[in-house]
Order: C-alpha cells, then sequence, then structure tokens
C-alpha cells in the first residue's frame, strides 16, 4: 500500500515537473529542399525530419495525455518555414467542417512562433481539417488577440488512415525576426478536437497562469536566414449599379438607376526587417456587411464594430483603452476608426420644392499604417489617413447649387510601447490629431483641430501574478467659439444645467482642455482572481472626434473578483463566477451611480453550456436625460439576464437568451426582451443560423422636448411603450477555403407609444411622484390633421406652447449577399448584391402582419457590384 501511494505521489511530482518544462525544438533543412504543399509529406525531406509528438492535454483536465496523440516537423530553407503536422484520430470521427478564412470550425491544428523572442508577441497559424486556414497576431502576451492580420501563407489537409495531415508553408516575408547566426524563436503547436472539445498542446501551459506567449517552448537550428521585407501591391476596381423607385418630380431620381465605376490600390511594403507599411489609395468597402438597425432614444451614442479590412487589421497596436476589462467601458478608447470615413456631419436644410443628393459616406482619400517591433522592444503603430471635402448637390426646378457638408480633415495617431523585465513590464505613449480645413460658415460648428495624448503603465510581478496597468491622458480641443460652446453644451458634459455649480458655461472660449486617468491594481493567476479599478474623466475632455466616449464629467470605482473552476467536477466541464461592485462620482462630488453584479457561465459535460447574471443600482443622478437641464434623479433597478446553449458539435443546435430589468418603483420602469439563436448544418459546407428577438418596454419618464415658458423652461416627458423586432439571417455556404458564398439579412421593426405627458418640477425630488406634474385634461389637447400637441399650461384658454406627436413605427430591411473568391493568394473577386427597404409613420402602434407587409410592400433600393483585384509582388 506504501509503495502504491509512494508511486503515485512520484508521478504527480514528475507530471509537475514536466508540466513546467521548457521543451525546445530544433528545425532542420536540406541544400536541395524543395517541398510541393499538398497534405501528403511525399518528400523524402520528411522522412529525416526532426519528426515531435508527446503532447499534454490542456483543456479539458490539464496535464494529463490527450485522447490522440500528434506529430510535427519543422522544415527551412531560404525563404520559407515549412511544418509537418499529423493528428492522429479515428478518421470517420473527423470534424471537417467548411468554414470562410478566419471563421473557423471543426478539428484543427496551429503552429505558434514568437520570433521576435520578446515572450509577448506571437504570430499564429492556424487550419482545419477541411483546410481554411486562420491567422492571429497575439499582443500584450495574449491579452490582444487580433484575427484580421491576413498574411500571405499556403496550408493543405488530407484525410489519412490513421486521422489527418496539415503541411503549411510560411513565406519569411511574413515573420519578423532579428538578423543572427542562429534564431531562437518562441514556439508552440496546438491541436483542437472538436467533437471533445479537447486543447492539447506540445509545450505544456497552465490556465492558472496568465498570458499566452510567456508559456511557449523555444525553437532553434534555423541558421543562415535573412529577415524578407514583403512588398506587394493589390490594385483593384468597382464597376457598380444602383436600383431605386423612380420620383419623376426628384431630379437625382428620376431615371430609377445610378452607375459607378472606381478604382483605387491596396498596398504592404516591409520597411525594414520590423516595421511595416500598410497603404491604400481611395479604398472601396462596397463588399463589407451594413450595421445592424436600431433606433436610440438615449443621449448616448452608439457604438458599431469596425468592419472595414484595412482598418481592423492590427487595431489592437493603436488602441488605448480607457478602462481595464472588457465590460461595457470596454469601448471606451483614444482611437476609434469609424470616425475616419463617417457619414457627413452637416445635413443642409431644404425648402419647399428643393431636392438634395448628399453622400453617405466621407471618401477616404487615401490611408497608411505602420506598424512593427523593433529588435530592443519597441513596439510602434502610426496611422496617417485623409478623407476628403464632400458636397451635396441641392436642386430644385428651373435652378441647382452645391453646399459643403464635410470640411477637407486630416487624421493621424502614433502609438508606442517599450517592453522591459523580459515583456513583464512595458510603458507607452499615444497621440492624436484631428485637422480641419474649413473654409465655409456655416462647418464652423465643428472642431478646427482635436489632440489628444497619453501615457500608461503595465507592470506585472511574481511570474505575473499581479498586476498594475496606469495610464494618464488629456485632450485639447481648438475652434470657434461656436464650436466650442457646442462643445461645452454636448449631452456628455452639459456645462448649461443650472445646477451644475461646479463648472462654468463661457461662450466666448475657442478651445477646451480635458485629462482622465486609470489605475488597475489586480491578481490575474490561480483560481482567484481580483482587481481594483479606478478611472476618470474631467468634464472638459473631449476625445470623440476621433475616439470614442460617450460620456465624461465622472470618476468610477470598480471591484471585481471572480473564481474559476478549470477541471471537470459532477456534472460541469468548468465553470466561473464573478462578482462587480462600483460607483461614480461627478467632479461636483455628486454620487451619480451605485451598483453590483453578480454572474456566472458553465460548460456542462454534455457540452451545453449556460450563463446568468444579475444586476442592482440604487437612484442615479443623470447629467443629460434633461437634454441641458438639472440632473435627474432616476430610480433604483434591478436586471437579470440568463441564457443556454445546446451542443454546437451537432448539425441542429438551439439557444436562448433573455431577461428582465424593473425599477424599484413599481410599474414605473421595466423591461423584457427574448432572443432566440437557432443553427442548422445540413452540410459541412452550409450553415444556416436565424435569430429572432423580441424587446418590450415601458418607462414613464422618457424625454420628449423642452421649450420657454413663463421665464422659465418646461421639460417635457411622457409615458412610452416601445416594441421591437429583428431577426438576423444568415447563410454561408463555403464551396472551398477560397470560394465562398455569404447572405446576412435582417428585417427590422419598432415602435414607440406616447401617453401621459407631464412636466419636470423638482428633478431631484426624493419622491418620485413629486419629481413631475401630469398635464390634465384641460392643459393638454391634441391636433390629429397636423400630429400636434397644444399645451394649455395655466388654463386660461389661450395655448401656450406645443410640440410634435413623438410617436414613432420604424421599419427597415437590410442584407447583403456576398460572393468571395480568393482566386490566388491575396487576390480576391466579390460579387455583392444589397438590398434595403426602409419606411417610418408617426404612429406608435405595432401590429406585425401589417408591419411586415409595409416592410416588404415598399420598393426596394439594390446596389449591385463586382470588385476585382489582383496582388502583385512577394
Amino acid at each position: 500500500m506504501k509503495t502504491a501511494v509512494f508511486f503515485i505521489l512520484f508521478l504527480c511530482v514528475v507530471g509537475i515537473m514536466y508540466a513546467q518544462e521548457k521543451r525546445n525544438y530544433t528545425a532542420t533543412t536540406d541544400p536541395d529542399l524543395k517541398i510541393t504543399v499538398n497534405g501528403i509529406f511525399d518528400e523524402s525531406e520528411w522522412q529525416t525530419a526532426n519528426w515531435e509528438t508527446n503532447f499534454i492535454q490542456h483543456e479539458p483536465v490539464e496535464g494529463i495525455a490527450p485522447s490522440f496523440q500528434t506529430e510535427f516537423a519543422v522544415l527551412y530553407d531560404a525563404n520559407n518555414i515549412y511544418v509537418a503536422i499529423r493528428a492522429f484520430d479515428k478518421p470517420d470521427s473527423i470534424s471537417m467542417r467548411m468554414t470562410r478564412r478566419d471563421d473557423i470550425d471543426g478539428d484543427l491544428v496551429g503552429v505558434y512562433f514568437d520570433s521576435y523572442f520578446d515572450k509577448r508577441t506571437s504570430f499564429g497559424f492556424i487550419v482545419s481539417a477541411a483546410g481554411v486556414r486562420s491567422d492571429y497576431i497575439n499582443s500584450n502576451d495574449g491579452d490582444n488577440e487580433d484575427n484580421t492580420w491576413d498574411p500571405i501563407w499556403w496550408a493543405k489537409t488530407s484525410k489519412t488512415k490513421n486521422g489527418w495531415n496539415a503541411e503549411i508553408r510560411i513565406p519569411l516575408t511574413q515573420l519578423r525576426f532579428e538578423e543572427s547566426e542562429e534564431q531562437l524563436w518562441g514556439f508552440q503547436v496546438l491541436r483542437y478536437i472538436f467533437r471533445k472539445d479537447e486543447l492539447s498542446s506540445w509545450q505544456a501551459m497552465e490556465r492558472e497562469q496568465s498570458g499566452f506567449t510567456s508559456q511557449f517552448g523555444t525553437l532553434n537550428g534555423i541558421i543562415n536566414i535573412q529577415p524578407k521585407n514583403s512588398m506587394n501591391i493589390t490594385p483593384y476596381v468597382v464597376a457598380r449599379t444602383e436600383r431605386f423607385e423612380k420620383e419623376p418630380e426628384n431630379p437625382f431620381r428620376r431615371s430609377g438607376k445610378a452607375n459607378g465605376l472606381n478604382a483605387g490600390l491596396d498596398a504592404k511594403i516591409g520597411l525594414t526587417n520590423y516595421l511595416t507599411m500598410d497603404l491604400t489609395i481611395n479604398p472601396d468597402f462596397g463588399q463589407v456587411e451594413a450595421d445592424p438597425s436600431q433606433v436610440n432614444l438615449s443621449t448616448y451614442e452608439t457604438f458599431f464594430e469596425e468592419k472595414r479590412p484595412f482598418f481592423i487589421e492590427g487595431k489592437n497596436i493603436l488602441s488605448y483603452g480607457l478602462s481595464f476589462g472588457d465590460g461595457d467601458m470596454a469601448a471606451n478608447n483614444l482611437f476609434y476608426s469609424r470616425r475616419i470615413g463617417r457619414r457627413p456631419h452637416y445635413s443642409p436644410e431644404l425648402n419647399d420644392g428643393e431636392y438634395i443628393d448628399a453622400p453617405d459616406f466621407t471618401n477616404i482619400i487615401g490611408a497608411a499604417k505602420v506598424t512593427g517591433k523593433t529588435n530592443n522592444g519597441w513596439s510602434v503603430g502610426v496611422l496617417e489617413s485623409v478623407t476628403n471635402e464632400e458636397h451635396a448637390e441641392i436642386k430644385s426646378i428651373g435652378n441647382g447649387y452645391t453646399q459643403s457638408v464635410e470640411p477637407f480633415t486630416n487624421y493621424f495617431v502614433s502609438r508606442v510601447q517599450k517592453d522591459f523585465n523580459e515583456g513583464n513590464t512595458y510603458v507607452g505613449g499615444i497621440i492624436t490629431a484631428v485637422n480641419r480645413n474649413i473654409k465655409d460658415e456655416h462647418l464652423e460648428y465643428l472642431h478646427k483641430s482635436a489632440y489628444t495624448g497619453g501615457i500608461d503603465l503595465v507592470h506585472k510581478w511574481k511570474n505575473k501574478t499581479w498586476m498594475i496597468d496606469a495610464g494618464f491622458y488629456m485632450s485639447h480641443v481648438k475652434g470657434t467659439e461656436e464650436a466650442i460652446l457646442n462643445t461645452q453644451t454636448a449631452y456628455s458634459r452639459t456645462y448649461q444645467r443650472p445646477d451644475a455649480d461646479y463648472i462654468t458655461l463661457d461662450s466666448t472660449r475657442t478651445s477646451l482642455i480635458g485629462h482622465g486617468g486609470k489605475f488597475t491594481f489586480g491578481k490575474m493567476n490561480g483560481k482567484l482572481k481580483f482587481a481594483a479599478i479606478f478611472n476618470w474623466k474631467s468634464p472638459g475632455l473631449e476625445i470623440n472626434d476621433i475616439g470614442f466616449s460617450p460620456e465624461v464629467d465622472e470618476a468610477m470605482q470598480i471591484f471585481w473578483a471572480g473564481y474559476r473552476w478549470y477541471e471537470p467536477f459532477s456534472i460541469f466541464r468548468n465553470a466561473n463566477v464573478n462578482i462587480n461592485q462600483w460607483t461614480a462620482f461627478d467632479f461636483g462630488g455628486n454620487l451619480i451611480v451605485a451598483g453590483g453584479n453578480f454572474n456566472g457561465h458553465t460548460q456542462f459535460k454534455n457540452f451545453w453550456n449556460a450563463f446568468g447574471s444579475f444586476n442592482f443600482n440604487g437612484e442615479s443622478l443623470s447629467h443629460s436625460a434633461l437634454r441641458g437641464g438639472p440632473m435627474l434623479k432616476q430610480q433604483g433597478n434591478k436586471r437579470f439576464y440568463t441564457g443556454l446553449f445546446s451542443n454546437n458539435q451537432k448539425k441542429l443546435t438551439i439557444g436562448i437568451d433573455g431577461g428582465m430589468s424593473w425599477s424599484s418603483e413599481k410599474d414605473f420602469e421595466n423591461h423584457k426582451s427574448v432572443e432566440l439563436e437557432i443553427g442548422y448544418r445540413p452540410l459541412q459546407s452550409l450553415l444556416i443560423e436565424i435569430s429572432p428577438e423580441l424587446s418590450i418596454s415601458n418607462d414613464k419618464l422618457q424625454y420628449v422636448t423642452q421649450t420657454d415658458y413663463a421665464n422659465d423652461k418646461r421639460y417635457i416627458m411622457g409615458t412610452i411603450n416601445r416594441k421591437t423586432l429583428n431577426m438576423s439571417v444568415r447563410i454561408n455556404y463555403n464551396i472551398t477555403p477560397d470560394l465562398t458564398i455569404q447572405f446576412w439579412g435582417q428585417p427590422f421593426i419598432a415602435t414607440g407609444d406616447y401617453t401621459d405627458f407631464k412636466y419636470i418640477t423638482n428633478s431631484k425630488a426624493d419622491n418620485i411622484n413629486d419629481r413631475f406634474n401630469l398635464y390634465n385634461k384641460e392643459q393638454i389637447s391634441f391636433d390629429s390633421n397636423n400630429d400636434i400637441y397644444y399645451i394649455d399650461d395655466n388654463k386660461d384658454g389661450t395655448n401656450d406652447y406645443s410640440f410634435d406627436k413623438p410617436d414613432f413605427n420604424v421599419k427597415e430591411f437590410l442584407s447583403n449577399l456576398v460572393l468571395r473568391w480568393e482566386y490566388q493568394p491575396g487576390s480576391i473577386i466579390y460579387l455583392v448584391w444589397s438590398q434595403n427597404r426602409n419606411s417610418f409613420e408617426n404612429i406608435g402602434k405595432f401590429k406585425f402582419n401589417n408591419d411586415i407587409g409595409d416592410l416588404f410592400g415598399e420598393h426596394p433600393n439594390n446596389i449591385f457590384l463586382v470588385k476585382f483585384s489582383y496582388r502583385i509582388g512577394r
């Protein structure tokens, strides 16, 4: 018995020592090396190569042998790295799901290189059993994973009687490394078995240990290779035609059609061993999927994800987040690329009988990025972009003219970071600049210039267990008195509030300065993790010319703690729970909000997933609810959200998520939503996804408008009943890894029905019913012919003011059908059909059959385009 116990303890100790040991692989070459990438390994060089095996399971059970072993070999020549991987398995059990590049699924293998050997940055090349490729740049030791990087490389796979093979060729032009007699790189090979949801690795890694790249093994044996600078140019041409409903009285839509031809180019140029410049001239993004529809009644700007290829590739290098973590504040950043090429700022007012042809987006004349990392630890990212002066053409019977709607604008971003202490410490900085050439008086409400700058520091110690993340940033905007007055009175800061005694509205200012900062102290290793977080943004902070911050004038404290169960137990495969607590004050010392959250997620042993979240907030003070009026005290609320999702390994998958929120005051505010997610994969190459979503809400204090009355302001509110129904439909048919057809469509209906109009009397009264007066029947009347409400405030029989009926019924259908063929690496043909239908009615009733019938009864706007690009270079 003692011998058995001793033997078990011995195995455990050996296992721990083995898991912690850094492994090394030695690559080999041959003077006559000639490899044809076909997934078969039929060259003699593979037979004599240094094959390595003994992979270790990483998930679900760390440290044990995987269900099936994997072996690999690495060869190289003067221009390429070659990797061969044998994934042993039962041939009939291999999942070979055909998908689009970077949207990879099924059984996978991947190889990662830390060619800088900084233990922070790695380049990943992954291929599925079906031959679909995906590629990543991992920065900040895996904290940032960027799958938008699209290098040129080759991979082929084949099924064998013992499993499947992957053969990979990676040109040295796609890697960055130091010139030396022998290379020493960080190195890792991963294997994922889809049906078991099992990940194994050549170099054992610890899940309780923070960091990814720092846990790699090493690769040596690559001798006397020279760094290769990439150089390729990809010109493109786009032909498009648009079809829409004829409008005989509108000179711009009289024919019902419009045609266009456009051209430009993209380029990738290796400047040095470490720095690469990406260049685009007159880019066209007609193949990019449209943003989903929505109706936003709040004062907070909607955040939209970047989808344009030039801006998403390498976006992490230019990022400067204003807070730690990935919660609601994760979008706040000094650089928000959607500002470049945005919809023009100015919308001309039209006289009766006038029609307008205005651009939907600002044309990007050109943009260039320089990114990379030097051999002494400097990470560099620089972006320069110029957008055109845009004009709207306005015509009426007998005359026409143009009016500027967006000035010529220059955007600049520069980000640097320096590594110390083997990547455990890094300091950085960022500078952004926006300069507008404003020549028209009606555009002088825009900033002439806008600058931001920041510094940040990250320090990790005790094997990356403990971490400090700190930063400080400032903004400076300049413009006319009108421009800076608009900045001061914007809903994000509202200097004009009558109760804002700690800030001063100055209508003579021509510049504004603000500042902000962040500080996080946390424990990032082990099963128990936690962080204490503090952020602030001064009232004068303005970064939205090129950044994203929907609100300022706040100092927020957050505490987060989470516990992870990495290993399977009971019915669970893994699980985690988190607790969050927060408070926020404005710069006048007012408590804006205090609240907390409990949430958790688990995967069951049958591969189903579930999550749940419960939020609670106390009473809050809103700076912007009255749009420049005094702060409005809002009732506390509670919110519950949960979801359950079936095993995604099956042909048919079903998920449901939804929740509800309710205010502390009974029936004063509530919200309910539910979304059903259905996926069906009848073939390995075909995926159909349908996601209908319904939300219903009621709020008794929804802002309507404001007006002057009796030397005072009337802030008019109403009760709103909202219903929103939308359904996202996706169909992905992947004929080969390089030839795909994708469809996305979304019908959208949103209604808002306003009743019980009222005006604010004491916005911060303790009792919610003392904060407003309800208009009675003697005070309010409705003109149904003109959709106008009239108010006789003092009941003297004369109307004192009026406002338009705010009800709405918005219907929209958006769709994209894209055929994408990468006929050779980096050269692509797109065939695109986009359609939209939309309508608006000044009614608030939701009637599904009528609304759907009206929506698809609208005449569609169709755009057809062909985009052809051809890559030249290496």
